[in-house]
């Protein structure tokens, strides 16, 4: 479908349950669990090293995302904003004896045999992952604040997708373990709690339509960025297999 750019100054405001609906249509439509290369992992369609390829490239985005949220709190002047939003970073980088959903996702890579040092220098990552990933940070720095605050809203729909992942993923890999999928097993609890309240937040300060549009927008360009990682992953390592210079290869 052609997106067509629409002048909505003059527009009424929609609705807040129609707000809300709008932002939810856009997971219905595009979030990235309905991408093949998805479907093929929850099923057990992949091979141990798609299943690293996967893991690697998708630490660049889970170490973006600290880096866009420390970004949206520099420009935040709300004390109380700054106090609801620094936990998204704690949950990343941990705090204290909490070791954060980064190092989880580490034990993740560690099972699937790559060192430390390789996956933390993204060196080995596509091209195009880390084109998308970096977007997604200068999207945060750029937009008005409640734009940016919807751009995290694919949390919306991120629990079905981990109970989706824990589940196929233990059933039809030998080398995961219950130990190994500890970071989706956190996000069940954290994603709902991170995502109902950027919802109130946009609901709440969106008040023009024309606002209203660039939050449902912000909700499309981030399930885009989503979907281009998993392009990226399928063109080099499902069908054709064209892996572009400087990334990883199996058996490296």
């Amino acid at each position: 479908m052609n997106e067509i750019a629409t002048d909505w100054r003059d527009a009424a405001p929609l609705s807040r349950p129609e707000f809300e609906a709008a932002i939810r249509a856009v997971g219905a439509e595009r979030y990235h669990d309905k991408h093949e290369f998805h479907k093929a992992l929850h099923g057990g369609k992949l091979q141990k090293h798609q299943v690293a390829a996967w893991a690697l490239n998708r630490y660049c985005y889970q170490e973006a995302v600290p880096r866009k949220d420390a970004a949206f709190m520099s420009r935040v002047h709300d004390r109380e904003l700054r106090r609801e939003w620094i936990h998204r970073i704690h949950d990343h980088d941990g705090l204290g004896e909490e070791a954060g959903g980064i190092e989880r996702w580490l034990v993740l890579t560690d099972a699937l045999g790559f060192t430390r040092e390789y996956v933390t220098s993204r060196r080995g990552a596509l091209p195009a992952t880390k084109y998308a990933v970096e977007a997604y940070v200068r999207f945060v720095v750029e937009q008005p604040l409640v734009v940016a605050v919807a751009s995290s809203l694919t949390e919306l729909f991120a629990p079905s997708i981990h109970r989706e992942r824990i589940a196929g993923m233990l059933e039809n890999y030998d080398f995961v373990d219950d130990h190994v999928m500890a970071y989706f097993k956190r996000r069940l609890t954290q994603a709902p709690r991170d995502s109902e309240f950027a919802l109130g937040y946009v609901l709440d300060n969106a008040k023009t339509r024309s606002e209203q549009e660039a939050c449902v927008g912000a909700v499309r360009f981030k399930c885009n960025v989503l979907w281009a990682q998993l392009d990226a992953l399928h063109h080099a390592y499902v069908t054709p297999g064209l892996i572009p210079p400087g990334a990883w290869r199996p058996g490296e």
